[in-house]
C-alpha cells in the first residue's frame, strides 16, 4: 500500500520500520521537515520525506499520529480541512488524555476521533493502536514464540477502512478486532485513560482486568 505518516515519534517510527518491512510505501510528513527527512533515512528505501500534504495526497491509508495537541496543526498542514483526506482511510491512535490521570479531554459524548473525523471531512477514521506502547510493534515474533498475539480493538463507520487497518495491523504483529462504528471511540478511548490512570498510580493495568476465556461469554 501507499501510506502517509503524519508525525515523526516513537509510534510513526515503529508502525513505519513493520510497514516498511512488509514492501509499503511510505511518505512521512511532520510539522519539522528535518525530523520528517531523519525518520525516512531511518525506514530506507520504502520511505521519503515530504510535507505534510504530500504525506496524505493519493494515498491507501494514512496514519495520525501526533499528540492531541499538535491535531490541529498537522490536519491544517495537511489541507484536511479542504478534503485531502476524503475517502481515504485515516488512523486516529491518539490519547487526549490529562497527563498521569487519564482522564479525557474532549468533553462528554464526544470523542477524539469524532473531533478528528470533523477537521477532515470524508476521512475514513478508524481508531486503532492506542492501547499499546510504540515498542510493542518493534518486537521481533521469532524473539518469544510463546508471546500471544496482541489484539488491536479498532472502530470506524467504513467497511473497507476497517478492512484496511486490519491488514496493516496483521503485517506489525496483530490482529484486529473490529468493535462497530465510530460511536465506540469514546468507549475505547476511555479504557486507554483507564490503563493510563493504573499505570501512573503504580498498578499493573493487566492486573485489574479479569481473565475470561474465549467462548465462555454467552448472550
Amino acid at each position: 500500500m501507499r501510506i502517509g505518516i503524519l508525525g515523526t515519534g516513537t509510534l510513526a517510527a515503529a508502525l513505519g520500520q513493520g510497514w516498511a518491512r512488509h514492501g509499503h510505501e511510505l511518505v512521512i510528513g511532520g510539522r519539522s521537515r528535518t525530523k520528517a527527512d531523519a525518520l525516512a533515512a531511518r525506514l530506507g528505501e520504502a520511505a521519503r520525506a515530504g510535507t505534510p500534504r504530500e504525506a496524505v495526497t493519493g494515498r491507501d491509508a494514512v496514519l495520525l499520529a501526533v499528540s492531541w495537541a499538535g491535531i490541529e496543526d498537522v490536519l491544517r498542514a495537511a489541507g484536511a480541512g479542504e478534503g485531502t483526506l476524503a475517502g481515504t482511510p485515516l488512523i486516529d491512535p491518539t490519547n487526549a488524555v490529562e497527563h498521569g490521570v487519564g482522564l479525557l479531554l474532549p468533553e462528554p459524548g464526544s470523542s477524539a476521533a469524532s473531533r478528528i473525523a470533523a477537521a477532515a471531512p470524508g476521512a475514513q477514521v478508524v481508531k486503532a493502536f492506542h492501547l499499546f506502547a510504540a515498542d510493542q510493534w518493534t518486537r521481533s515474533p521469532s524473539s518469544d514464540p510463546g508471546a500471544t498475539t496482541p489484539t488491536v480493538a479498532i472502530c470506524g463507520d467504513d467497511a473497507s477502512a476497517l478492512s484496511v487497518v486490519s491488514d496493516l495491523i496483521r503485517d506489525v504483529g496483530g490482529r484486529a478486532a473490529a468493535l462497530g462504528g465510530l460511536d465506540r471511540a469514546r468507549q475505547l478511548e476511555e479504557t486507554a485513560g483507564f490503563v493510563i490512570g493504573l499505570a501512573f498510580a503504580g498498578f499493573d493495568p493487566a492486573s485489574a482486568v479479569p481473565h475470561v476465556p474465549t467462548g465462555a461469554v454467552s448472550a
